[in-house]
């Protein structure tokens, strides 16, 4: 079935460091809680199974595989509600490679692995970095995915848009210190390919960092949806394939290329 109205949600939240029975536990009432909501999609923060915390890359517990049982209790949540949920971990993919990875619960019951493309930091000594991964059908919306930094790279998104996505949707850390970045990435990303561009980022604070929150939606003409402040919730946006549409034979009229947003 194809929604005219794609309802997301988007769970600003924090992690029980290094905990991820824990946090499988806490994702499961959030799909309860966004499923009540209303949304059929639900987006959770980068690494949100263990917290944003490198220490951990030596912890073998940390990591968990596509059919990781400690899962079965998420998985099951959003089977039940039939909220496709986007969930921040550290992936240990066949074959031993590592992944910084949004693990996509589907309503069928399956898995599907995403990983993060664009390491930094300290990050690229702990992971690998994955191909582009494909975009999701959800509700007969087309969804490409992204983690943190990927947003911070313009081809990134030019490759999902050219892939059919019409949303864009990031599991992030931004610290306080990147507040006008997180806004800027998703604006810009949402803006250039006229698709709409979700973030949930992490609430609080973890090793060295303090978050600034912020998440939230953006409309395909750049304009923010909506934002939270800097504690936990959830916020909803509702977005409108018409509003998309609309922005986007506009400026297929006026011979602006995709990608190449029209003068202001």
């Amino acid at each position: 079935m194809t929604y005219e109205i794609l309802n997301v949600a988007l769970a600003q939240t924090a992690s029980v460091p290094h905990d991820v029975r824990a946090n499988a536990a806490a994702a499961a009432g959030l799909v309860r809680r966004a499923a009540d909501a209303g949304a059929e999609l639900l987006v959770l923060p980068e690494l949100f199974l263990t917290g944003y915390d490198l220490t951990f890359v030596d912890d073998p517990a940390a990591y968990v595989t596509e059919d990781d049982p400690r899962l079965d209790g998420v998985r099951a949540a959003a089977r039940d509600a039939g909220v496709t949920t986007v969930l921040g971990a550290a992936l240990r993919r066949p074959g031993g490679a590592a992944w910084i990875a949004s693990l996509v619960l589907l309503p069928d019951g399956g898995t599907h692995p995403h990983g993060k493309c664009h390491l930094h930091g300290p990050e690229r000594d702990a992971f690998e970095p994955a191909g582009e991964g494909r975009v999701l059908d959800v509700a007969g919306w087309k969804v490409g995915l992204a983690v943190c930094y990927d947003a911070g790279v313009p081809a990134h998104a030019a490759g999902a848009a050219a892939r059919g996505a019409e949303v864009y949707a990031g599991s992030a850390l931004y610290t306080q210190a990147e507040t006008r970045r997180l806004d800027l990435h998703f604006a810009a990303r949402a803006m250039d390919h006229r698709m709409y561009a979700v973030v949930a980022n992490h609430a609080g604070g973890g090793a060295g960092w303090v978050s600034c929150g912020g998440s939230g939606a953006w409309h395909p003409d750049g304009t923010r949806l909506v934002q939270a402040a800097t504690g936990e919730g959830i916020v909803t946006a509702a977005l409108a394939r018409a509003e998309m549409a609309e922005l986007r034979d506009r400026d297929a009229a006026a011979g602006y290329p995709r990608g190449a947003a029209p003068p202001r």
